[in-house]
């Protein structure tokens, strides 16, 4: 397509640049002709008022050498009663041009060798008429042309050369909007479903671009659904094993008690097979594409919705705070909800009965912290903990929830740290960064420790 669009330009141009340039060099050329015998009959006319008046040599030549240049100028008076024909100057004419030009009163040209001549005849005092005859070389009558066609040429080549530049430009423009719409069709084919297209160009490629964009939101719209139902599956399964896992310890020793005890914990294990598999089979997504992001807050109450039921029949006190206003976050809803998930279901598997907990929300100029807090026995190592959320698999914890938590933060460059809670429990941090820079750590725990007081001085609770 640039190709093309310049050799268009190309053509276009050298086809107008020909139709102005030709007509206008000949016209060029036909002015210096006019202006040279212009002079010439100028000149000419200089001698008229002497030949009026004598016909004397002496006094001609005299006039003949002011007029003008002494091998440019000759003057022919015919013979008359009692004197000779005179002719003054380098004539050049042919005897029969300038007898004719004498017989038909006209002024007239003659080839001559060398140029051409003007034939200018006069009336002298006695009746005759004389001729006077200027010599017009060739290099007069071309002088300056050849000036005027280079700049003519050079002209032409310029406007030829700017068309190609601005073809260019043009099809610069015209095709990086198709190169990224091509490579944004090949990113979304290789399941980076954050590849989107800028909609730039020319009417016809935004219009593409935008269609373009709408069908990837609905192809990451319809894998959020189907991860986001997942989630509520595995969830939905999870509440009724832990009312099935604290019966189960409640059956005192025996037999069926032990069969009851180790058909809970294989249900478990393979819940937490099919979130596993689920996750490692998840398509990979960028936190920062034009697809993702989502209301922090909105995404909190909402879990919190849920887990509130559970919270409620174990008489866990729980709050939530920074809900009040939408907390834009750069990570898409289903990954976010996912997260708070994994954390709370923590909560709920590794804390007894009555621990109360509490998620906040901080909304920073360059990053969304969440934290999620509990008044459990806390963690003793959290560094074996963070090592256990890279897969390791051991102390009774598969990992899974802080595998997901971290993978989500560090999609944005931020992180996940745990910590001693308020609460005297747990403390999960998870650092959103907006800007995808490294996270900016100094200073920033003993403010949100200051915050998380404040939200409990201020208990806050969802409708």
């Amino acid at each position: 397509m640039r190709w093309a669009l310049i050799k268009v330009c190309v053509a276009v141009t050298t086809m107008v640049v020909v139709a102005f340039a030709v007509p206008l060099g000949l016209v060029i050329k036909e002015m210096a002709r006019d202006r040279a015998f212009s002079n010439a009959e100028r000149e000419a006319a200089a001698i008229a008022p002497a030949l009026s008046i004598t016909t004397d040599r002496d006094q001609l030549e005299k006039v003949v050498a002011s007029a003008g240049p002494g091998d440019a100028m000759a003057v022919h008076i015919p013979a008359g009663d009692g004197t000779k024909a005179i002719d003054i100057g380098p004539g050049r004419a042919p005897a029969r041009d300038i007898e004719t030009t004498r017989r038909l009163g006209r002024a007239s040209m003659a080839e001559v060798t060398g140029g051409s001549a003007l034939l200018q005849p006069t009336a002298l005092s006695s009746g005759d008429i004389a001729v006077v005859e200027v010599y017009v070389p060739e290099s007069e009558v071309s002088n300056g042309v050849a000036t005027a066609w280079a700049v003519l040429a050079a002209v032409g080549v310029a406007l030829v050369v700017g068309s190609v530049a601005v073809a260019d430009r043009l099809g610069v423009r015209m095709v990086q909007p198709a190169q990224r719409l091509v490579e944004g069709a090949h990113e979304l084919g290789e399941g980076r479903l954050a590849a989107r297209v800028p909609e730039e160009g020319p009417t016809e490629l935004r219009l593409a671009a935008v269609a373009f964009n709408s069908m990837a939101d609905q192809v990451v719209q319809l894998l959020a659904n189907e991860r986001e139902l997942a989630a509520d599956l595995s969830h939905r399964l999870r509440t009724p094993l832990t009312v099935l896992r604290l019966n189960a310890a409640s059956l005192g020793e025996g037999p069926a008690a032990e069969q009851t005890r180790a058909a809970v914990a294989q249900l478990e294990r393979e819940v937490d097979t099919i979130i596993r598999t689920a996750r490692e089979a998840k398509p990979q997504t960028a936190a920062a594409g034009p697809g993702a992001g989502c209301d922090a807050a909105e995404v909190v109450r909402e879990r919190m919705e849920f887990w509130s039921a559970l919270a409620e029949d174990e008489g866990r006190k729980w709050r939530v705070a920074g809900v009040d206003r939408p907390v834009r976050t750069p990570v898409a809803r289903a990954d976010l909800a996912a997260a708070l998930d994994a954390l709370l279901g923590n909560v709920f598997r590794h804390t007894p009965e009555g621990t109360a907990f509490a998620v906040d929300v901080h909304n920073g100029e360059d990053a969304v912290i969440v934290l999620v807090s509990d008044a459990g026995p806390g963690i003793l190592d959290p560094e074996a903990a963070m090592a256990r959320g890279r897969g390791s698999g051991s102390a009774g914890s598969t990992g899974l929830g802080l595998d997901i938590v971290r993978r989500l933060a560090e999609s944005t460059g931020g992180d996940v740290r745990i910590g001693s809670s308020v609460l005297g429990g747990t403390e999960v941090r998870i650092w959103f960064q907006l800007d995808g820079r490294a996270p900016v750590r100094r200073g920033h725990r003993v403010r949100r420790r200051r915050a998380l007081v404040s939200t409990f001085n201020r208990p806050r609770s969802l409708p």
